[in-house]
């Protein structure tokens, strides 16, 4: 059985990272991540330089059968 979670995550260098990270925070807790879908990408601008990526995602994760 699959299970989905909506996380948010961040980066300060790319929306590629931000996806990495959020996948490694997920894992510390989560056994058998299967995948990341992006939903949304959005990006903090101060002097009209970008200055943090963000990404609204899910990640699906294998549920381990209970005994």
């Amino acid at each position: 059985m699959l299970k989905v979670i909506e996380v948010l995550a961040e980066s300060e260098t790319s929306w590629e990272a931000a996806a990495r990270s959020a996948v490694e925070e997920a894992s510390r807790t989560l056994r058998n991540v299967r995948s990341i879908y992006v939903e949304n990408f959005e990006a903090q601008v101060a002097d009209d330089q970008i200055v943090r990526y963000r990404i609204n995602a899910k990640i699906t994760f294998e549920l381990e059968e209970s005994r």
